[in-house]
Parts: structure tokens; C-alpha cells; sequence
């Protein structure tokens, strides 16, 4: 039976798929890498991580890193289950290997934990190692004296380690040292205390152990610039000031409405009076009338009504020119 040149290229395809899929499945490579560099890694661990969709280079070379680093204790299970569960493997790995040189305790188990929280293990690390300088936004707060004052300051801080899982962040920091300089500089009798002192303000501030239940580890707190502001005391007597007036035109206003109001008031009750007045004189003709017809009243009598009526007008306009008239200066 004689093979064809089809035939001999179907077997060479054949061949190079298998061989890619063994080297595939199978990194030769990377396991003989991993034995000469003194990790313990057998093919068909190798073979799991493909499987399991695990990136054996990720694995071995984070591996062989941290055993010439001298980090022991760690083995390809933990590598695998932290990069299967979400974390960064060669993050914790530097993470590691940072904090033993810097003589920092942290186990693979806490680096993983605070990694699978968000947080970058490499840089706090970092940050615990060197410190960081967190600058505040402008703090505007009013002395006792009514003077304004703004203050920037700067908070130099180092990650705390243990408190990296569940401890709130920078944001945390900046909002108290930004009360505590507003508490600090309100319990001031003057600004001119403050400005004269600003490490007044920090060492109060610092006294109130703003770190607690944070993931950083205050260490200093410098006023870096104060200003003055405007003089909020005089600002708020102003404004007070025309509030009252307000209130006093406005209960004068009320005072006017009510007298105006009792004034008409009592010219309707004068006129009331007046027109009673006048019914009742009109009232009198006829009452002399029926006097007369039931023989009550004479002629006489009337006569002398009239005369004393009369008389009454008479001495009533002599008053009353009297009334207009200055008397002469007295000799």
C-alpha cells in the first residue's frame, strides 16, 4: 500500500496539533525553569492549572520570586485559590517580599485579604514603609472675636497594616482634621491666639486621635498657611441690627394700624351720638304738639321755653367770641 503526499501532510498537521496541544497543556519549559530555580512544581500540577484555567506562568514565576526572596511558607495551592478567587498574585507577591525587607509583619493570609478588598497591598506597604503627605482642602472656621480664619494643613500618614481590611480611607482623615481645626481655632478668644500660635491648632488636634478606626497612622499635623477672613462678628450684629429695625418699624406699623383703626372707631360712636342727638331734638315739636293738645303746656309756658332757648344760644356764641379773642397783656 503506498502512501500519498495528501496522506503525509493530514499525518504532519496531525502531529504539529498534538505537539502544540502537549506543549500547551504541558509547558515543559516553564517546568524545567521552576526545577532548576529550586520550586517544587511537578507537570502534572502544571497540567491542573491549565485545566482550571490558572495561568501557570503567573503562578510559577510569582513562585520563584518569592522563594529566592526567602519567603517559605508559601505554596502553589495558596497562589492559586488567591488568583481564582479575584486577587492580583504578583501584587501580594512584591507586597511580601517589601514588608520582610522593611521588617514589616504581614502573612500571605492578611496580603490576600487586603488585596481581595480592594485595596492595593503593594502600595500600602509602600506607604507604611515612607510616609505620605495628605494636603487639606481650605478649613474656614471663626474665632470667638468674630474674625474668620482659613487654614490649610498638611497630615503626613503611614499605613496601618492591620486596620487596611475594613478601616475607612484618606477621605475619613481629611474630614476630622478638618474639624478639628474648626473646633480648635471656635475655642480661640482671638484670631489674633491662633495666628500668633498655629501649632496651637495641631497639637489639638492631634491630641484627638483622629486615626482611630481609619487605615492610616497619623503621624504629624502642620498648619502649612493661614489667612484672615472677614469679620463675621460684625457682619451678623449688621444683619441682626436690620432684622430688629424690621421688627420695630414693623410692630410701629401695627401700633399706627390700631390707633388709626381705634380713631375711626370712636368718630363712628361721635357721630352715632351725634345722630341720636339730632332724632331726639327732632323728637321735641312734636312732643310740645301733643303737649299742647292734651293741655299739659300753655302759651305761657311755651313763651318761656323760647325765651330761655333763646337766652341759651345767646350766651353760647358770646363763649364762643370770647373763645377767639386774646386777652390784652397783663400791666
Amino acid at each position: 500500500m503506498e502512501i500519498t503526499i495528501v496522506q503525509v501532510l493530514i499525518l504532519l498537521v496531525l502531529a504539529a496539533v498534538g505537539l502544540i496541544s502537549f506543549t500547551y497543556f504541558v509547558p515543559v519549559n516553564l517546568w524545567i525553569t521552576a526545577v532548576f530555580s529550586g520550586v517544587r512544581v511537578s507537570l502534572f500540577d502544571l497540567i491542573g492549572m491549565r485545566i482550571r484555567k490558572v495561568p501557570p506562568r503567573i503562578i510559577v514565576e510569582s513562585l520563584i520570586t518569592s522563594t529566592k526572596a526567602g519567603l517559605k511558607d508559601i505554596t502553589t495551592n495558596d497562589l492559586e485559590t488567591h488568583y481564582l478567587a479575584g486577587g492580583r498574585v504578583p501584587s501580594v507577591i512584591k507586597a511580601l517580599i517589601s514588608a520582610d525587607k522593611a521588617n514589616i509583619a504581614l502573612a500571605f493570609k492578611q496580603a490576600a485579604a487586603i488585596d481581595l478588598a480592594g485595596r492595593d497591598v503593594f502600595e500600602a506597604v509602600q506607604i507604611s514603609v515612607n510616609p505620605q503627605v495628605i494636603s487639606t482642602p481650605a478649613v474656614a472656621a471663626v474665632a470667638q472675636d468674630g474674625i474668620q480664619l482659613i487654614a490649610k494643613a498638611l497630615v503626613t500618614v503611614r499605613a496601618n497594616i492591620d486596620q487596611l481590611v475594613g478601616g475607612s480611607g484618606e477621605e475619613t482623615i481629611l474630614a476630622r482634621v478638618g474639624e478639628g481645626i474648626v473646633t480648635s481655632i471656635g475655642s480661640s478668644a482671638s484670631h489674633k491666639e491662633v495666628l500668633e500660635n498655629p501649632d496651637k491648632i495641631s497639637k489639638i488636634v492631634l491630641a484627638k486621635g483622629l486615626d482611630t478606626g481609619t487605615a492610616f497612622e497619623i503621624l504629624s499635623i502642620d498648619i502649612a498657611d493661614i489667612d484672615v477672613g472677614e469679620n463675621i462678628g460684625a457682619k451678623l450684629q449688621i444683619e441682626q441690627a436690620n432684622a430688629d429695625l424690621k421688627i420695630a418699624e414693623a410692630k410701629a406699623e401695627e401700633r399706627r394700624a390700631m390707633a388709626v383703626a381705634v380713631e375711626q372707631e370712636m368718630k363712628a360712636k361721635t357721630q352715632n351720638a351725634r345722630a341720636k342727638v339730632v332724632e331726639a331734638e327732632a323728637q321735641i315739636p312734636l312732643a310740645i304738639a301733643e303737649a299742647f293738645r292734651s293741655g299739659n303746656l300753655g302759651i305761657m309756658d311755651y313763651e318761656r321755653y323760647k325765651n330761655l332757648k333763646a337766652d341759651t344760644e345767646m350766651r353760647l356764641g358770646i363763649a364762643e367770641v370770647g373763645k377767639d379773642q386774646k386777652l390784652p397783656p397783663a400791666k
